[in-house]
């Protein structure tokens, strides 16, 4: 019997713990992220650099594989419908599938929920991007991105290729959007090496981050 309490306890934990993932992933992915005490802080893992596999249901109740969409680069939104910051993100997220699909950019949400009430909410507030839902097996394909803890709403950027550019933990404001969806064009065309954009948008989602809790 599924327990309807379950999701709101993870949700509870994940908040509290959303910040320090959000830190470990940066640190991994910046150049200058080696520090005098790193030799006293526990071995991270190897953070994983490339869109993991993994297949969940669709909204046609057919398993389909995260990799459905080649040559996109992808958006991989992490919600459900029992957490605020991902229910109010849902109308930027599909005004920015809507502009910057003639890019090649391809936003999925990945509910973690159950599924009787994604698509109740997805209907009501007509989603109309792909989705893919689960229950656990939805928190196993977190766990595939190898990070020790996330909040939701959790977003994945890939380029082109499959190579995850960014990760993004909590609400996605439209400045931080951009600036990684601009990143993604850059490398897409062969402007921008990867491991250099990484190292940049490290350092520019820190100065964004700083300038909105400043302003709180």
């Amino acid at each position: 019997m599924h327990n309807k309490f379950l999701y709101p306890l993870i949700a509870i934990v994940a908040a509290l713990s959303g910040f320090y993932a959000a830190r470990i992933w940066n640190d991994r992915n910046s150049a200058s992220a080696i520090s005098s005490d790193t030799d006293t802080q526990p071995a991270a893992k190897p953070p994983v650099l490339t869109l993991p596999e993994f297949s969940l249901k669709n909204r046609d109740g057919v398993m389909q594989s995260v990799h459905s969409w080649p040559g996109k680069s992808l958006m991989l939104n992490f919600w459900a419908t029992w957490c605020a910051p991902c229910r109010r993100e849902i109308p930027l997220l599909m005004s920015l599938q809507k502009e910057h699909a003639a890019e090649g950019v391809q936003l999925v949400g990945i509910a973690v929920d159950f599924r009787e009430d994604v698509l109740k909410y997805a209907d009501l507030n007509k989603i109309d991007y792909p989705l893919l839902i689960g229950e656990q097996d939805g928190l196993q394909a977190v766990d595939a991105f190898g990070i020790e803890a996330v909040g939701f709403p959790y977003t994945v950027f890939t380029d082109s290729q499959g190579n995850i550019v960014t990760t993004h933990i909590g609400e996605l404001h439209r400045e931080q959007a951009e600036l990684i969806l601009t990143t993604v064009r850059q490398i897409n065309k062969g402007e921008l090496a990867i491991n250099q954009a990484r190292t940049q948008l490290t350092a520019a989602l820190s100065d964004i981050r700083k300038t909105v809790s400043a302003g709180e």
